[in-house]
C-alpha cells in the first residue's frame, strides 16, 4: 500500500496537519518525495506501517497518554521493556482515577445545585450564584 498524506489522514480519521504535527514531534517519520523535478516536486508516499503507527498514536491518546508518553511508548515498542510500559500505564491509571474522582465530586455538586434551583425560592439561582463565587 502506498498512499498520500491525505489518504493516510482519512484512513486514520485525522487531518493532514495532525500528521504533520506528529512528524514534527518525532512520533511519525516523513518519507522522502518520490519522483518530481527536484524543485519540491514529487509526492510523499505512506505505507501500512505508517497507518499502524498513526492508529497507535490515536489509540494511546484515547487512553489518555500525552504525546511525550506516546513517544516513549513508541520507543519502548522496539524493545522488550514491559516493566516501563506497565509503569507508564499504571501512572496513567492513577491520573485517570484522580480525574474521575474530581469529576464525580463536580457532578455531585452540580446535582445539588440543580436540586436547589428546582426547589424554587427567592433570590438568584443557586447555580448562577455558585459560578459567580
Amino acid at each position: 500500500m502506498q498512499i498520500t498524506i491525505g489518504k493516510l489522514a482519512a484512513a486514520g480519521d485525522v487531518g493532514v496537519e495532525t500528521i504533520r504535527y506528529y512528524q514534527r514531534r518525532g512520533l511519525m517519520g516523513t518519507p522522502a518525495r518520490s519522483g518530481g523535478d527536484g524543485w519540491g516536486g514529487g509526492v510523499r508516499r505512506y505505507d501500512e506501517g505508517d497507518l499502524r503507527r498513526l492508529k497507535f498514536i490515536r489509540a494511546a491518546q484515547g487512553a489518555g497518554f500525552t504525546l511525550d508518553e506516546i513517544g516513549e511508548l513508541l520507543a519502548l515498542e522496539a524493545g522488550d521493556d514491559r516493566v516501563r510500559v506497565r509503569t507508564l500505564a499504571r501512572q496513567r491509571i492513577e491520573i485517570l482515577d484522580e480525574k474521575i474522582a474530581q469529576m464525580t465530586a463536580t457532578r455531585a455538586a452540580l446535582a445539588r445545585l440543580a436540586d436547589q434551583c428546582a426547589a424554587g425560592g427567592k433570590g438568584p439561582c443557586p447555580i448562577l450564584a455558585a459560578f459567580e463565587a
